[in-house]
């Protein structure tokens, strides 16, 4: 039985008028490649699709559910969450006058507020530029520094979502990335997002089955040399029985980056207290910290 937190059904914010600089280019492409207006309903915006390059996509094959022809619109529905980082958005990315159309989340990254610059530095070591420069200004949380960032938080975990979606990973299919925004598979029904682990008790999961898969997942993810770095209940979601790794901006690498270790044995602990905590005699965070170290190669 799944239990779903009022708290986490979009907020119905009417659909949104998306900025005409965003679709005038390509209203051209679809004058002959579609039976519909030369401009959006009121409320869409052509599909962004064609303004990511291949290396913004998604891994092949993309999925069959993904709708990626150049006559669709995004039509954003509401909000999904609000974060400290970021917030996001529900999507509904379809082709007039067909049944072509699926949901998507789309996470987009802020800068001037971005709350986390205040603990970030671990996270960033190993992910410098090499123009020393941005460098500076990044170190110094200048206003274009802080942009950079932001940039980077997208980029990060655009990138370590492909990789770890290929490996078999249980994240959200990365759909593509435009600057600071990050288009996912929206994990959910009928427009509501999956509940976090963090709701559900005994009564509600079959918790020591939720406690074996997220272990295989976190092997996984040290095997390729990951740590998630910011791993709790709350960003893990359960749909159908099954576990969903998401929130991955601060993905660390745990062999760049003289932290690794650390960051492994943290998301171990935090994920095995809260099983434990909640009747999972068999999570111990001692055991899984020292697999997953001995998965990633760290002696």
């Amino acid at each position: 039985m799944r239990s779903h937190d009022e708290s986490f059904k979009p907020e119905r914010i009417g659909k949104r008028r998306f900025n005409d600089e965003e679709t005038f280019s390509k209203r051209g492409h679809r004058r002959h490649l579609a039976t519909v207006e030369d401009t959006p309903d009121e409320g869409a915006r052509w599909s962004t699709w064609d303004q990511s390059t291949p290396t913004e996509r998604g891994p092949l094959p993309h999925p069959e559910w993904l709708v990626t022809e150049l006559a669709a619109t995004d039509t954003e529905l509401g909000v999904l969450k609000t974060g400290k980082e970021a917030d996001v958005f529900l999507i509904e990315r379809g082709v007039p006058d067909t049944d072509r159309r699926c949901l998507l989340a789309a996470k987009r990254y802020r800068a001037s507020e971005h709350r986390m610059f205040h603990r970030d530095a671990g996270y960033l070591e190993g992910r410098r530029v090499k123009e020393s420069r941005t460098n500076r200004a990044m170190t110094s949380r200048t206003a274009f520094g802080k942009e950079v960032i932001a940039g980077q938080w997208a980029a990060s975990e655009f990138t370590a979502l492909s990789r770890l979606y290929t490996m078999g990973v249980p994240v959200p299919y990365p759909v593509q990335i435009l600057g600071t925004e990050v288009l996912l598979e929206f994990i959910g029904t009928d427009g509501q997002a999956a509940p976090r682990l963090a709701q559900f008790r005994q009564e509600t999961a079959d918790l020591p089955d939720l406690w074996r898969q997220l272990c295989s997942a976190l092997s996984m993810m040290a095997r390729g040399g990951w740590a998630h770095g910011d791993l709790s209940a709350y960003n893990l979601l359960v749909q159908d029985g099954r576990l969903v790794v998401i929130d991955l901006p601060q993905i660390v690498d745990v062999v760049a980056n003289p932290q690794g270790r650390q960051f492994l044995v943290r998301d171990a602990n935090n994920v095995a207290a809260w099983f434990s905590s909640h009747g999972v005699p068999e999570a111990d965070g001692e055991a899984l910290a020292a697999d997953l170290c001995h998965e990633a190669g760290l002696r």
